[in-house]
């Protein structure tokens, strides 16, 4: 497809304006990585075909993911084939976790955020990235969306403190994503005439961001979060 080569494609300067949601997930998890003890138990609970593992480099990782979620991916490299409702881990196994953009595929949300609060140690940090405005994915996986409320309730029904829920992007840059999307819809060479009228105003509506100050429209939320001792 046309709209996914010129994706892939963009230069670096432009993926991270243009691919805004993507570049905050990979630049949280760089640093939640980079703020980890080496040597510490890290699980990536739902880690699809690893894309995180090379950040955590340094500590213990373990990628665990049912393997249903995409036809397409390739699940070998993970280290568990295994049910978040149900880890098959003791308790206080891990140190850390990550569950990035896969908690809306799965049915019972919060008995996952309590099984991946079981695993940790006590004091155990965890980062949760979640989309909000986004489209319908990984069909037919796909089942929730968070508002920054509910995940705040899920996370202190699980037992965590010191959470802190942040959102990616306000209106203008959802918007901004959504005329990108657009693209998609335009077979063939008539993508280049769309583009004359879509993507000038998808690249100048991020810089009326400060307008939105709420952010009640948001691309996702990056959450962080600790398990209390």
């Amino acid at each position: 497809m046309i709209y996914d080569r010129l994706r892939d494609r963009l230069p670096a300067f432009l993926h991270r304006y243009v691919l805004h949601f993507e570049t905050a997930i990979e630049d949280a998890v760089g640093e939640f990585a980079s703020s980890l003890p080496q040597g510490v138990r890290l699980l990536d609970a739902g880690a699809g075909e690893g894309n995180y593992k090379h950040y955590f480099a340094a500590q213990r990782y373990c990628g665990l993911d049912l393997g249903v979620g995409d036809r397409d991916w390739n699940y070998s490299q993970l280290d568990v084939v295994g049910d978040l409702n149900v880890l098959p881990f003791r308790d206080a196994t891990f140190d850390a976790s990550i569950n990035v953009v896969t908690l809306e595929h799965v049915k019972d949300p919060a008995r996952v955020v309590r099984e991946i609060a079981r695993t940790l140690a006590p004091g155990g940090r965890f980062l949760l990235i979640v989309p909000f405005e986004w489209e319908e994915h990984q069909q037919p996986h796909d089942y929730f969306r968070f508002t920054r409320y509910s995940l705040a309730y899920l996370l202190d029904q699980a037992g965590f403190a010191d959470v802190s829920i942040r959102p990616v992007g306000g209106f203008f840059r959802m918007l901004s994503r959504r005329m990108f999307s657009a693209l998609q819809f335009f077979p063939g060479p008539s993508i280049f005439i769309a583009a004359i009228f879509f993507v000038p105003p998808a690249l100048l509506l991020p810089l009326l961001e400060p307008l939105d100050r709420r952010r009640n429209f948001t691309l996702g939320y990056i959450c962080s979060a600790r398990k209390s001792v």
